[in-house]
């Protein structure tokens, strides 16, 4: 599990157990380690699921079909990341949605029974486990707010100006790379490729953005936010 170690320590549920203490919890919880191919599901949607994922090595996304059988890029998931959290502790016993590797990744499973049960050993960091669970779940709550506001936005403009506006908040710059290539950028925001590709360029020509592969540059802040 150690060379597993600089990823967990990037995931907000061990937030404040220090390296020790994370080796030591791991051996008392138990985790599940899983290895999959590029491509291999994880989770399938409809399928039972009462374990929360994190990626301890590699990518993968989740995503939905929308009413016409096209597949939504929800999110990517990377190194550190979690997945399952706002459903493992529901009466829902179904995962929504696909989880699948996007290149050879390595999934920690802990059952939630591991996070709120009781602990044998009566471990110093349990409690830390539940105060960091119960501020992953009001921050998942607050996201899906956030994407609401997406699904409000009508134009494929909007959406990517919402979108690069947000990634360079983020970033702290005005130029920075997105995670996501083009296809799944597409997904994400739930329009056509060709169309967004198509009004990417139109926004380029304008003067409002400038890009290079996975680069951006906002040129013109204003522009982007009388989008929205």
């Amino acid at each position: 599990m150690e060379k597993y170690l600089a990823s967990l320590k990037k995931v907000p549920l061990f937030n404040g157990i220090n390296d020790n203490e994370l080796l030591t919890m791991l051996k008392c919880i138990e985790p599940r380690i899983v290895t999959y191919k590029k491509n291999e599901y994880i989770a399938l949607a409809g399928e039972k699921f009462n374990s929360i994922g994190i990626i301890a090595q590699g990518e993968a996304s989740i995503s939905k079909e929308n009413a016409a059988g096209n597949r939504v890029v929800m999110t990517i998931l990377k190194a550190g990341d979690m997945f399952g959290e706002m459903l493992v502790f529901s009466r829902a016993s179904t995962w929504p949605a696909n989880v699948q590797a996007q290149n050879s990744c390595t999934v920690f499973f802990i059952q939630r029974e591991k996070i709120i049960g009781e602990c044998e050993k009566m471990c110093s960091w349990h409690r830390t486990l539940i105060q960091n669970m119960l501020v992953i779940i009001s921050e998942r709550a607050l996201m899906l707010n956030k994407k609401l506001e997406y699904l409000s936005i009508k134009s494929i403009r909007g959406k990517l100006s919402k979108f690069l506006l947000e990634e360079s908040k983020k970033a702290g710059n005005l130029t920075f790379m997105i995670s996501m290539n083009r296809n799944e950028l597409a997904d994400f925001l739930n329009v056509s490729r060709p169309s967004m590709s198509r009004e990417m360029c139109l926004m380029r020509d304008e003067g409002i953005i400038d890009f290079h592969l996975s680069s951006i540059k906002i040129l013109n802040v204003e522009a982007l936010k009388s989008f929205l």
